[in-house]
């Protein structure tokens, strides 16, 4: 069946978790002013959910009566705005280049709170974590071969440094240093004497299972064990990152997932579900940590938690996608519509690499919403629509799928991308065809009125 040419056959939607103070910002009548003033789409960021979430990290800490400290990942996302947040609740920051760096430090992020990764670091990069006393994750021989030089020709202070252990599990990696390399390493932090201290190790992780980090965590701790033997201080770990986010519920991500196919995307253009994120996950953020603490590792006689209190171990971690849940949200105005067989064509005035899926040859998921200048409309009725970029690029889609959007949408209106700060604004920006950078609006106040502000980074 059609109406107007346009097919009324269902497509699969999948809405995200209701987010109130999402709602509070796209009734509020802002949008459609910042989207005028800016000319371009934008990003808007809401920081007090990024002290929430950082609150909750810490609060699965304490629960389990772990002492821990948690680095946020500040490749997530490139506002200044988180480093704002992390010197004023003296979180840590993960970093793993110079201007990362060197912005950290200029929004007042102690050198002491910083945590340096990364493969095959710069000698720059390694000066200057050595000057400013940051920890740095080593992960590789040479790696450490050409920091205890530095620290031993260049600084007055010890180099601070983890060793980063390859995971067995994951052997291809091109992260981490093998059993043999560890015992190498192990051997010249403590032939470097003073010039180095050898606070512990890490790892480098894919995927969001949560066991196999509780195992590798257990290896980490007999790691540990085994250096301090030797001399060494090796009084900590860190578990890197890859805390997921649940962006849907589980009844809509499974339905879509069973009904989805070629056809309900623009140009049938085959999708993997395994090349999707997992868009719903049953267990995220902080609660994938509290589940870790209390997994039991291989081999282990207790949980993670209370191996981490026998031998006086400090936990840390560096999240960035789930320190930024809710933290954010993408917005287009859609400046054309064509209908085509079934559907619409909306193109919107950004392209597809504002929202970063694409790199991966993938797509974000999460329906957008549909914001006219009146406010969200509902006919009940869908109308199916994918959204292109104003590239003239023929893959320049910002979503191939055929959104079911609750009325037609007409040029004029905003298309809001929910909860996208982490990974999803400036992962693969370009301004291509020289369209500027969409902008950051920090919202500092919600209510009726929020208030505003550009986010700014300093000059280096």
């Amino acid at each position: 069946m059609a109406v107007n040419g346009l097919s009324t056959a269902p497509v699969p939607t999948l809405p995200a978790h209701t987010d109130p103070d999402t709602d509070r910002v796209l009734d509020s009548g802002l949008l459609h002013e910042l989207s005028y003033a800016f000319g371009g789409p934008f990003h808007f960021l809401l920081p007090h959910r990024f002290d929430a979430n950082l609150a909750a990290f810490r609060t699965a800490l304490s629960d389990a009566g772990v002492e821990g400290r948690v680095y946020y990942a500040k490749k997530a996302n490139k506002a200044a705005v988180w480093m704002e947040r992390c010197a004023a609740h003296q979180a840590g920051v993960d970093v793993a280049s110079v201007g990362e760096l060197r912005e950290a430090l200029g929004h007042g992020v102690r050198g002491e709170n910083i945590v340096v990764t990364g493969p095959a670091k710069s000698d720059e990069l390694l000066r200057l974590a050595l000057l400013q006393g940051c920890l740095i994750a080593v992960d590789a021989l040479d790696e450490l071969d050409l920091l205890v030089t530095l620290a031993l020709t260049g600084t007055v202070r010890p180099a601070r440094l983890l060793l980063r252990r390859l995971p067995p599990a994951q052997p291809h990696s091109r992260f981490g240093m093998d059993a043999a390399e560890i015992e190498t390493a192990l051997d010249r932090c403590v032939r470097a004497g003073e010039a180095v201290r050898m606070e512990g190790f890490s790892f480098h992780l894919s995927g969001y299972a949560t066991q196999p980090r509780a195992d590798l965590a257990g290896e980490l701790v007999d790691l540990c064990l085994k250096a301090r033997v030797l001399g060494l201080q090796a009084d900590r770990i860190s578990i890197g990152g890859g805390f997921a986010v649940d962006y849907s519920p589980a009844d809509r991500w499974h339905t879509f997932l069973a009904e989805q196919k070629p056809e309900h995307y623009h140009a049938k253009k085959p999708f993997q579900t395994g090349d999707f994120y997992p868009y719903h996950s049953p267990v995220a953020g902080a609660g994938a940590l509290r589940t870790i603490l209390a997994g039991v590792p291989e081999g282990g006689r207790s949980s993670l938690a209370g191996l981490l209190k026998e031998t006086g171990t400090l936990l840390m971690m560096e999240p960035g996608r789930a320190l930024l849940d809710g933290a954010g949200a993408t917005v287009f105005c859609v400046q054309g519509v064509k209908d085509r067989d079934g559907y619409r064509i909306l193109t919107v005035d950004g392209t597809s690499l504002s929202l970063s899926e694409q790199w991966f040859n993938s797509e974000y998921l999460p329906d957008p919403q549909l914001v006219t200048p009146t406010g969200r409309p509902d006919d009940g009725e869908p109308h199916p629509a994918c959204v292109g970029g104003a590239s003239c690029l023929e893959s320049d889609m910002v979503t191939w799928r055929k959104v079911p959007f609750p009325a037609r949408p007409r040029v004029g209106d905003l298309l809001v991308y929910p909860n996208t700060a982490g990974y999803q604004m400036d992962s693969n920006e370009s301004p291509f065809h020289d369209l500027p950078l969409p902008p950051k609006v920090v919202l500092d106040r919600l209510g009726s009125r929020p208030r505003w502000r550009l986010d700014r980074r300093p000059a280096c």
